[in-house]
């Protein structure tokens, strides 16, 4: 697959070459993320790229140094005791200016607990250094320890600390080379990842990808999520557990609890977790305070897994006895709803991005409560402008009914004169729809309109 994107990191790793001292650059993200792909794109055929396992540290040193030796010649022929004395070697042997990257870094930790604590002694030598080191890892909760923790022995000595996210529906568009209207279903299932978007593009159509790939006890994104949660956690049961009930319709804090039979008080660490991790996120109301917000929801922010945990564990016995006709009506038949919550998720996130009357908002949410005691009312985007002045309110459509989009509008306005947080702002009306059907209406916008924005 074609590299896309990635300009910002991209030019980072390239401008390490650069420094005239050496420097320390850790990546990490979850898997699949694109890491590899990356790091590989900003490497020469001069520097040292070497992907760890979970062998054992003697065996780990063996492979480090086969890998060095295809640069410095006879490198593997020398029996290494540990790492420092490789680390040691390595730079009186190595050219100034060349990169090391250890990708995976922590499966060597899980085998070498000191590994860290050898590199923060390199590191404060490291005017006599003649490489530059990136530690990437999959593992985010490792790697971010690694870093941010104020114990930890190389807290404050990176140059650089890359995030890789996942990549937008704009770029899965023109990997795909799809419309619009079929981008945003696909994103709605592999989400921003580009190692899924490498296997959809193999197969002819999105249902073949999905027969092939997932809703197969034979694919290889079949148990996807507990690799995924193998990363960062020790109990995967209670994560898989917890998302399985949210994406089933317990989105309340005191729902899941009581599905699962635990206090509510049990289950702050592991959601908040999941959230930390990308993994979940929460939804309050426009304009509430997340720490004393009593509508809070729970909901799954990664496509992919909103996927399989509403598609995928549900059906699990239909899958393993391949009954894979009946399953793919059953997708096929709740797939419009599903991708129209993505829909209004992703013109959320686009927000930012859009001039809409030629004017800046911020990022955007959801509204829903009680303005009057007689009327309950549900708006899909409320966002306010940069200035203050504005408050934007839209309404996303995803189906292919001839629309009113006028009469849209004009019920929009009367629900935001109910907002008392609007009475001070000045209404922008906004429809997202499937498909525009009045061309005279401004403020009307279709999928290609949003995937634009994330250019």
């Amino acid at each position: 697959m074609d590299f896309v994107d990635r300009k910002q990191e991209l030019l980072r790793l390239k401008k390490l070459r650069t420094n005239p001292t050496s420097t320390l650059t850790i990546i990490y993200g979850r898997r699949r993320v694109g890491k590899s792909r990356l790091i590989k794109e900003a490497l020469k055929k001069n520097d040292v790229y070497f992907m760890a396992d979970q062998s054992e540290t003697a065996r780990q040193i063996e492979l480090f140094s086969k890998q060095i030796s295809l640069l410095i010649k006879g490198f593997d022929k020398v029996t290494y005791p540990n790492w420092e004395t490789l680390f040691e070697q390595l730079n009186y042997r190595i050219k100034k200016g060349t990169i090391i990257c250890i990708d995976e870094f922590p499966y060597l930790v899980k085998n070498a607990s000191e590994l860290p604590s050898v590199l923060q002694k390199i590191w404060e030598n490291k005017e006599n250094l003649n490489y530059h080191l990136i530690l990437c890892g999959s593992s985010q909760q490792l790697m971010h320890s690694l870093v941010m923790n104020a114990t930890a022995p190389l807290f404050g000595r990176a140059d650089e600390i890359i995030k890789v996210e996942a990549m937008s529906v704009f770029y899965l568009q023109k990997i795909l080379n799809t419309d619009a209207q079929n981008s945003i279903i696909e994103y709605s299932i592999w989400g921003g990842i580009p190692r899924y978007w490498e296997l959809r593009k193999k197969e002819t159509n999105l249902m073949n990808a999905l027969n092939y790939h997932v809703i197969t006890s034979q694919g290889v994104l079949y148990n996807e999520p507990m690799h995924i949660f193998l990363d960062d956690m020790r109990d995967t049961v209670h994560s898989f557990t917890l998302l399985s009930l949210i994406a089933s319709g317990s989105q309340r804090l005191t729902e899941i609890a009581s599905r699962i039979e635990k206090p509510a008080t049990s289950l702050s660490t592991p959601l908040n977790k999941l959230i930390q991790l990308g993994y979940l996120e929460r939804e309050i109301p426009f304009g509430e305070n997340i720490k004393n917000s009593k509508k809070t929801l729970y909901k799954i922010s990664d496509p992919f897994l909103n996927f399989y945990f509403k598609f995928v564990v549900p059906n699990r016995s239909i899958i393993e006895i391949n009954q894979k006709e009946t399953l793919t009506k059953l997708i096929l038949d709740k797939l419009p709803q599903y991708v129209s919550l993505h829909w209004e998720k992703i013109c959320q996130k686009a927000i930012p991005f859009i001039k809409i009357n030629g004017i800046n908002f911020k990022p955007a949410s959801r509204w829903w409560g009680t303005p009057t005691k007689e009327t309950e009312i549900e708006l899909d985007i409320v966002a306010e402008s940069i200035d203050k002045k504005y408050l934007l309110v839209a309404e996303c459509k995803w189906n292919d009914k001839i629309l009113n989009e006028q009469e849209l509008i004009n019920k929009l306005i009367k629900k935001a004169e109910l907002l008392s947080f609007a009475k001070s702002k000045k209404i922008i009306p906004a429809l997202f729809l499937k498909k525009k059907n009045q061309n005279n209406l401004t403020n009307v916008f279709t999928p290609q309109d949003i995937i634009d924005a994330f250019e």
